[in-house]
This record gives C-alpha cells, structure tokens and sequence, in this order.
C-alpha cells in the first residue's frame, strides 16, 4: 500500500512534495491527463490515507469515492496533452507534456516532485523518477486516481460525441468492441492516428 514515508523522507509537510502520475497512453482515442498533488496528511480524514491506491488496483466506483473525498483536502493540477500532440511528438513526449502541464498547474509551487515513472518531466524544481511510484507514495497514488478519474470523465463526454465506439465503459482502449466499431463507423477526429492499429485501418479504408 502507498505511504508518505518517500515524502517524508523529502522534508513533507514543511518541504512542498508533489506526486505526479498520467493515465492513457495505452488508449487509441482521446487525451493523455496527468495529475500532480501535494498531499498532506494531517488534513485527510481518518480512514481516507489507507484507502489511497495505484488507480488500476482500485474499482472504478471506489475511485471516483475517493476522488470526491479528496476535494478540498487537497492540491491538484491537471493537465493534458490532445490528441493532435500526440500524434505530432509520440505518446511518451506527449505524457511529460501533460506532467509539466499538471504541475504547472498546481495553487502553489512545489519544492520538489515525485514523478511515476522511470523518466520525470523537466520541471521547475527537483523531480525524481520512481519506478512504481503509484504503488509506493500516497502523493502519488493520489495523483493517480484523480487524472484517472478526470480523464474517464472526459471519455464519457466524448461518447456522446462520438456515439458507437463504447467510450464511456471502454475509455479509449482497444477492446473488441471498439475496434468493431472502427471497422464499422471509421475513424473520429478523438482517434491517435500515429497508432498502428488506426494507421493500418486507415490503409485498409482508403
């Protein structure tokens, strides 16, 4: 289970630690969200810490529980990279962009980051790159769920854009049905073209 001891460890609450994590770089459609938080624990409720996890390991009801819990408790900033960036400058390139503009984001600056990942974004404080970071720091497990969260959201608004593709259950990703569905609708403005599945059905269609 996460735990604020890597924070601690870093000088947090007095040292300002924020926790950065994407989610969405595996999907064929819609942005890549990253989240950055500073968490401080004495302001959670008792019971709210322990429930704080990697967002893949948690149930999506549970997550958006947790995600309203933690409003007001506290320091977020999102951030996004489109699809058009994506496609422009790769996936990878395209998540640190949307850490940095996460972190950018964030009410007040942060001394020092903790970023998931075996690569941090440059950033305008020290920011160290922990592997696993969202099974491993609360700060960033937190991160997790929340631009989880936010970017499930926006999947859900793109489906009634983009009605067929199942977008509000499968998030982009590429089950079954949504490829079904891009044989059989084509190929939406929301869709990373630069994906070999998308780039192929293109061939195919032209």
């Amino acid at each position: 289970m996460p735990s604020y001891r890597r924070e601690r460890a870093l000088g947090a609450p007095d040292v300002v630690v924020a926790g950065i994590d994407e989610v969405g770089r595996g999907p064929l459609a819609g942005p890549v969200v990253a989240a950055a938080v500073i968490v401080d624990p004495r302001r959670l409720p008792r019971g709210l810490a322990s429930k704080i996890d990697d967002s893949k390991l948690v149930p999506a009801e549970r997550r958006e529980e947790i995600y309203l819990a933690l409003q007001g408790r506290i320091e977020f900033g999102i951030g996004e990279a489109s699809v058009g960036e994506i496609d422009t400058i790769n996936i990878f390139h395209a998540s640190l962009l949307a850490m940095q503009r996460a972190f950018a984001a964030l009410p007040r600056a942060a001394h020092v980051a903790i970023v998931d990942g075996n690569r941090a974004p440059t950033l305008g404080c020290t920011a160290h790159a922990i592997v696993g970071g969202d099974a491993i720091c609360l700060s960033i497990a937190a991160a997790s769920i929340v631009a989880k969260v936010t970017r499930d959201r926006m999947m859900r608004e793109l489906d009634g854009r983009y009605p067929g593709y199942g977008w509000s259950h499968n998030v982009g990703y590429a089950t079954a049905e949504h490829k079904a569905a891009l044989l059989h609708l084509g190929v939406t403005p929301e869709h990373r073209t630069s994906f070999r599945v998308i780039s192929e059905l293109l061939v195919v269609r032209a």
